[in-house]
């Protein structure tokens, strides 16, 4: 092999290896991304699933729909048809246009519902997580497991690290056990905030005065990255989450090390420091 062979491919193998060695590579955006996220839960394949049925169904549709102006076009066009018909109404195609519509709405309006039901209330949580918006951090409230609470802030462009991601980076992760039913409490302390995970499907306002119900369940260890997907002011885009998830064990050792050191903090200071230290390292897949 020539040496610029030689060169194109390491270079081509090493790309594909840092790829697939980064560990948040399909659980966080991409650019020129056209499809949405890989599924790392549950309700995202639910949701996945439903996306891919409505669009098999308007492709028949637009393909349906374009075969008869094509048809019409060709067959009634000035030349081979210059006597326009008179028929003024038909009976039969009028039910066809009104029936056929219906049943189609209706074919997709049962799924939708069943999976709005599907992701409205947790079956059976494994935790519960209170999760609190603000302007312009999120707060996370651990109520089975001591009531540790941790405030998670984005890193700022100066601060990041090698390989970190920019505007979705935080100081402390929401740290969740893998294959667990994870209720979340959503709520704001001042303005209208969106809790928003797009690889596991998890989206709810969050709103002043209101605790709205969603759940989560991450398939594999991992870093999930989401955002704040409703303006709320001036630091909107400086709202990110990334939900670490992790073992059974190694959720138990870090709420432990997050009480311990809150239960060693000044009375009024949060466990922002504690869990900084104690948060696991991201998990490469």
């Amino acid at each position: 092999m020539q040496l610029p062979q030689r060169r194109l491919a390491a270079w081509f193998f090493t790309l594909v290896a840092g790829l697939a060695s980064h560990p948040a590579l399909a659980q966080a955006p991409r650019p020129w991304e056209m499809n949405m996220q890989p599924a790392f839960g549950p309700m995202k394949q639910q949701i996945i699933d439903l996306h891919d049925g409505v669009l098999i169904l308007i492709t028949v549709i637009t393909l349906f729909v374009a075969a008869l102006l094509a048809w019409v076009c060709f067959r009634y066009n000035e030349k081979r048809n210059p006597v326009p018909s008179q028929t003024s109404h038909h009976t039969g195609l009028e039910i066809a246009w009104t029936v056929l519509p219906v049943l189609i709405l209706v074919g997709m309006a049962i799924p939708s519902f069943r999976l709005i039901y599907y992701l409205d209330r947790t079956p059976e949580p494994d935790m519960t997580v209170k999760v609190t918006g603000h302007q312009w951090y999120w707060e996370y409230s651990y109520p089975d497991n001591g009531d540790v609470n941790v405030e998670s802030r984005y890193i700022a462009d100066e601060d990041l690290k090698p390989g970190q991601l920019r505007l979705l980076e935080v100081d402390n992760q929401l740290v969740i056990p893998v294959g667990k039913k994870i209720r979340i409490l959503t709520n704001s302390a001042d303005v209208i905030h969106s809790f928003f995970i797009p690889s596991l499907g998890a989206q709810r306002y969050a709103i002043p005065g209101r605790t709205i119900e969603m759940w989560l369940e991450a398939d594999k260890p991992g870093v999930y990255y989401g955002e704040c997907n409703q303006i709320c002011g001036q630091n909107h885009s400086k709202m990110p989450i990334a939900v670490h998830a992790v073992t059974d064990a190694e959720f138990k050792t870090w709420i432990e090390q997050a009480k311990k050191s809150a239960n060693a903090a000044p009375a009024g200071d949060s466990v922002l420091a504690a869990t900084e230290r104690t948060t696991p390292q991201k998990i490469q897949r």
